[in-house]
């Protein structure tokens, strides 16, 4: 019979662990949470100094029964759970739902599921660490008061279902934000000038860029631009300098769970769910083929960049075999984030001798291509920088100048393992052995119009850069933050992009008007700070609450007087039920506004809403409506669709543009022409 109990939370981590213990443990699983705050109601008893009532989760009864018996049987448990306050949590709940007494109990962690790791911990073993517990009791404690608080107030202005969050709102805030300002940004027109120049003995011409003279002359129209190439063609040019350097470019840093979500999304184009989906399997364990199963990298939840001491020297010695002494580079040590918690390390392999060829038949397909990121950006790391010559040449022509700049890479260094699918290009040099004075001959002068871009929508990479740049939110909380509001319909994905629906407006709108600490960025980031605080000892917990409530209570209590006084009923429309004869009215669903018949339940009938923008189309001079896309993204059609395919993503002005002739569109305060190459805009 086996005298000690050691309790994980998954299955797959039980059958990884159990290969390295012997006959006297038994390995078990609670299949993750086992306690937890009731769904039916808020569950935190505000009268009482905020105290949680924690009750068993449905369906876990029998399987906490088994636990139980085990525990008895056992000399000793160890809860085994992941190595962050959530784990701890987990513990902290499987000691109060089993009854153990803490001399019977021990704690133990570790950052990765290998036979050394496993044992270490158990020479490690501890009580459980009521900082991490307690700063996990609050961050759930705060998102359930604003999740329970703040969702009535949206089922009665809205529609039932909807939800809102601490950091799911801050995140759609975020969204919104973008959208408005690529909605109403205006391009702004200017000009660039290239001249192409022949060297003495080079057969063919090389390229420079216009700079200006002593100071960089920006060119805003084309008159400027024909005014300039009439100056600069008249211009005797020779090379007035040229400077040689080495610019030597680091090793990144080896992936925190963040930067792991962003370059598994830009290289490989996974989800941030489906990374950490993953993550879980490589860090819990596969089967290798002559080893049984192992995990095969470390904890996949930090913010640290901490490399341990045993794995540095183990990537050193892999380094110097595999590649040579001058390939080796001597990393600092340090964390990416001013607020890493736990102690982590960063996510790297186990073992760096699995290199990904070799252990490539014992992993999916899926499985592999984040092995070998995560194997390639740790070994990276550790190695030298990577080294190129640079070349900068001035162009002198009169006072004017013009630029040519170029790299080549001498050494690789790290860029020998990885590169980051942002990678810049090596530029090769068009010429060689220049000097100065030596004669430039102009062959030909361009000048080119260029218009400035909005920004770049969010896509779920750069919306998690941005949450951890601001201090929102934590390593475990960004993909289900992004896979919540995508599931409640408030955004859409389209091509990487995220895009705001018609409800992700109108709840972000709400939430603006009534909520606006829950929404506000700096809140939310102060708010991470002071968990951070918990965990450090430094702050309690229920003092948190004690401040947060009465504000959240005051802010509910008047958006519910002020949204008692609105009838929210549902807007009649003019279009008559084709079944029943009644007028239709708009109603909201998960993708946004439909009509519906209002004799429901004994006519059925819906349809499409279509809302008028107030213009003709420019094509054949039907109503111009409002649509979305099957995936709730907002656009103008026209009414005759599909006879006629008109559309756009901004709002039509119903004028013609006096340049071109186009159509205009809204932007902001001002028209602006809808062919990007035309310029053309006016405040309205």
């Amino acid at each position: 019979m086996a005298k000690y109990l050691v309790i994980v939370e998954s299955p797959a981590k039980a059958k990884t662990i159990k290969k390295f213990l012997g006959s006297n443990y038994m390995v078990t699983a609670s299949n993750g949470h086992v306690r937890d705050l009731p769904k039916s109601r808020l569950g935190v008893d505000v009268d009482n100094d905020f105290e949680p009532h924690y009750i068993t989760i449905r369906g876990k009864g029998e399987l906490l029964a088994q636990l139980k018996s085990e525990a008895k049987k056992a000399d000793k448990v160890y809860l085994a759970t992941d190595p962050d306050r959530e784990g701890e949590a987990i513990s902290w709940h499987l000691m109060a739902a089993l009854g153990l007494d803490e001399k019977k109990m021990k704690r133990i962690t570790f950052n990765e599921i290998t036979k050394n790791a496993v044992k270490s911990s158990l020479k490690n073993a501890r009580g459980i660490d009521m900082k991490l517990v307690d700063a996990q009791q609050a961050r759930r404690v705060l998102d359930r008061m604003v999740g329970y608080q703040i969702s009535p107030v949206l089922w009665k202005k809205v529609k039932r279902g909807l939800s809102a969050g601490r950091v799911q709102s801050v995140a759609l805030r975020m969204i919104a934000q973008r959208e408005k300002e690529i909605a109403e940004f205006v391009p702004q027109e200017y000009w660039t000038i290239e001249a192409d120049f022949l060297f003495p003995g080079s057969k063919k011409p090389a390229t420079a860029k216009f700079y200006g003279t002593d100071k960089k002359i920006a060119i805003s129209d084309q008159a400027e631009a024909e005014a300039l190439l009439k100056e600069l063609k008249k211009q005797q040019y020779q090379v007035s300098e040229v400077r040689t350097s080495e610019r030597k470019k680091k090793p990144p840093l080896p992936f925190t769970t963040s930067t792991l979500q962003q370059e598994a999304a830009n290289a490989l184009g996974f989800s941030t769910s489906k990374t950490m989906r993953i993550a879980q399997q490589l860090y819990e364990g596969v089967d290798v083929e002559g080893e049984g199963t192992v995990g095969i990298i470390t904890y996949l939840r930090t913010d640290s960049t901490r490399v341990a001491e045993e794995a540095d020297r183990a990537a050193a010695d892999y380094i110097r075999s595999e590649f040579g002494e001058k390939y080796l580079g001597h990393p600092v040590q340090e964390n990416s984030s001013r607020n890493a918690q736990d102690a982590h390390e960063a996510i790297r392999p186990t073992d760096i001798i699995r290199t990904p060829v070799r252990i490539k038949e014992s992993l999916s397909r899926d499985q592999f291509r984040l092995y070998q990121l995560i194997w390639r950006r740790f070994t990276a790391s550790r190695m030298a920088p990577a080294v190129y010559d640079t070349s900068a040449v001035k162009i002198a022509g009169g006072e004017y100048l013009f630029t040519m700049n170029w790299s080549k890479l001498s050494f690789a260094g790290f860029m020998d393992v990885y590169t980051a699918s942002d990678e810049e290009k090596e530029d090769s040099a068009p010429v060689k052995n220049l000097e100065k004075g030596m004669e430039a001959k102009l062959s030909e002068l361009r000048d080119e119009q260029h218009f400035t871009q909005p920004p770049a929508h969010f896509t779920e990479a750069s919306l998690v850069r941005t949450l951890e740049e601001r201090g929102i939110g934590r390593p475990s909380t960004y993909a289900p933050t992004i896979s919540t509001i995508l599931a409640r319909h408030y955004i859409t994905k389209e091509q990487k992009n995220l895009f705001i629906t018609e409800l992700g407006e109108v709840v972000d709108g709400i939430m603006v008007k009534a909520f606006p600490q829950i929404v506000n960025e700096d809140f939310t980031a102060n708010m991470e700070t002071l968990l951070d605080g918990v965990a450090d000892g430094t702050v309690e917990w229920k003092t948190i609450v004690r401040n947060f409530y009465p504000d959240l209570k005051e802010e509910v209590d008047k958006a519910e007087k002020e949204l008692a006084e609105v009838k929210v009923a549902d807007e009649e429309s003019d279009v008559v039920c084709d079944q029943c004869g009644r007028r239709m009215v708009i109603k909201y669903g998960p993708h946004g506004k439909f009509l519906a018949c209002p004799g429901f339940p004994e006519c059925r009938n819906t349809k499409p809403y279509f809302e008028k923008a107030g213009v003709a189309c420019p094509k054949c001079g039907g109503e111009v409506v409002l649509k979305r896309t099957r995936k709730g993204r907002r656009f103008y059609g026209c009414e005759n669709n599909p006879e006629c395919d008109f559309m756009s993503w901004a709002v039509p002005a119903g004028k013609n543009c006096p340049k071109c002739g186009s159509y205009l569109v809204k932007k902001g305060n001002r028209l602006v022409c809808s062919d990007s190459k035309c310029g053309y805009s006016e405040t309205i």
